[in-house]
């Protein structure tokens, strides 16, 4: 197969992976089957033993709350440019390079950026055109802009800031689907990403059907306890209940 041609807004020695690894075939289905889960894939992951994949929203705020989205990562490294911003301004020098992400895309992807502090890594057409190529949204640490745009087109995003001040001068995409920090979590190209209004969870690519597996479990376990809640078995039982939690 040909490889996809390229905008040439990076270098392609740049993009670490031209596609995005899929996840096992039902992972997605069964990750939005579980709705607003990410404190019981939180909770999952560390009884599984793998490495804390959580930001909360306190730092990536939703902005469509209510929004449940599931998908792989397609990363993307920006840094600061060195060069004066006006001057850049000036004389037209964008080194953004979102959009080769958007252009190496496949639906169902996520876009998450490691961004730049005070200034906007995502706008409102980046965000429409996310969304015509068949991304879910995206993650951003770092500035966006244009909230209601992305809103409009139905593009989620969760972002750490928001500023109208934009990055085309001021900062410069470095990699492509490479290995990025988002707080203080190390995120690769095709890790799953679950996020709701609680939190942004990075699940290790190689332990997504482990993840789901539990998950489903413990799931399980609490539509039994709330269902005996709304039955008004007493406290005292409920705490020394397991509802299928033990015995894995």
């Amino acid at each position: 197969m040909a490889e996809k041609q390229l905008t040439g807004r990076i270098a392609r020695e740049r993009i670490r992976l031209m596609d995005v690894p899929r996840p096992p075939a039902g992972a997605v289905e069964g990750f939005r089957a579980l709705g607003d889960c990410s404190g019981v894939v939180a909770d999952v992951m560390d009884e599984l033993g793998i490495p804390c994949g959580v930001v909360g929203a306190h730092i990536l705020k939703p902005t469509i709350p209510g929004t449940v989205m599931v998908g792989p990562a397609l990363t993307i490294r920006n840094v600061l440019q060195r060069a004066d911003a006006l001057d850049g301004a000036k004389k037209h020098v964008n080194k953004m390079a979102e959009f080769e992400g958007h252009n190496l895309a496949t639906p169902g992807d996520v876009v998450v950026i490691q961004g730049v502090s005070g200034v906007s890594n995502m706008g409102g057409i980046s965000a429409q055109t996310g969304k015509r190529q068949g991304e879910i949204g995206a993650v951003v640490m770092g500035g966006v802009r244009d909230v209601a745009h992305s809103r409009a087109v139905g593009y989620p995003v969760w972002a750490s800031e928001l500023t109208a001040v934009t990055g085309k001068w001021r900062l410069e995409t470095v990699e492509i689907n490479g290995e990025i920090q988002i707080g203080d979590v190390r995120v690769e190209c095709g890790d799953l990403v679950v996020a709701d209004d609680t939190s942004v969870v990075f699940v290790p690519r190689a332990r997504i059907m482990d993840v789901l597996a539990l998950a489903q479990k413990k799931a399980a376990a609490e539509e039994i306890r709330c269902k005996a809640i709304e039955d008004g078995v007493p406290v005292s039982e409920l705490i020394r209940s397991t509802y299928g939690e033990k015995g894995r």
